[in-house]
């Protein structure tokens, strides 16, 4: 049955690229994802845990997919304990409007079977974070690929590689949009066919005009605005539960099996 995914985010419209050097980049992204060829392994290739991954947005209730409360013992700045509380979850649907232009191309190897989001509040009713899961349609090998690509192009540093925020009407994340995200993280699984991703911002719903990767906000000594408000923090702490949530609740299918 699956579960009761709602509250739908509509469509938005991809960001253009603002300078000639994110209009070069940007080639590079849509060349490399032309190409195609490196998608080698079907959805149902890899071991038991990895083809049973790919179902769970389907046979997992929402609760164990995006927890009502996700606490984050040692997960703030300096070691401080965080606490995060779902405000809603968008309905499944498909990836189609859901990234901008380039996110979408470079995502696009591995194919979207089906996309999940939720957005979070912390408990100080300070920040506001979107997490998602693309369940793609890759076998090991393609997922392999794609986070060899992330790492060796360094994409999760790239501001034009941002995933988009779900805004969830008449609460704190109303406003919760473009223009607010602040720090994000994108997680590419090889045990699983899933990209893991989150991002963070200000329940105020102010402009970042300075947005930094979760990895760079976290390091001791940033002084850039999401690093002090904690918001990588948050963005790496969230995209962590969840993350280790899908491993906890596909090995405990395997066992079952």
């Amino acid at each position: 049955m699956r579960p009761p995914w709602y509250r739908r985010l509509p469509a938005g419209r991809p960001r253009l690229a603002a300078a000639a050097l994110c209009m070069v980049l940007g080639a590079g992204l849509l060349g490399g994802a032309a190409a195609g060829t490196w998608m080698t392994g079907s959805e149902d290739s890899g071991p038991t845990g990895f083809r049973a991954a790919g179902n769970l947005w389907r046979e997992s209730p929402v609760d164990e997919l995006f927890p009502r409360n996700l606490p984050g013992d040692g997960a703030g700045p300096g070691g401080a304990d965080r606490r995060w509380i779902r405000l809603a979850v968008a309905p499944d649907s498909t990836c189609e409007g859901a990234f901008d232009e380039l996110l979408s191309k470079v995502l696009s190897p591995v194919g979207c079977r089906r996309l999940v989001r939720a957005t979070y509040l912390d408990e100080t009713s300070s920040t506001v974070t979107t997490v998602g899961m693309v369940f793609t349609r890759a076998g090991a090998g393609g997922m392999d690929k794609l986070r060899n690509r992330f790492a060796t192009e360094n994409l999760t540093q790239r501001t034009d590689l941002m995933p988009r925020t779900h805004p969830v009407r008449g609460t704190l994340a109303a406003d919760f949009g473009d223009a607010q995200r602040a720090s994000w993280t994108i997680r590419v699984l090889t045990d699983a066919p899933v990209v893991v991703f989150a991002v963070s911002g200000f329940a105020d719903g102010r402009a970042v005009s300075d947005p930094q990767p979760a990895g760079d906000a976290t390091r001791k000594g940033q002084k850039t605005a999401p690093a002090q408000a904690g918001l990588g923090h948050d963005a790496q702490g969230i995209a962590d539960r969840v993350e280790r949530g899908v491993r906890r609740t596909v090995a405990d299918t395997v066992e079952d099996e």
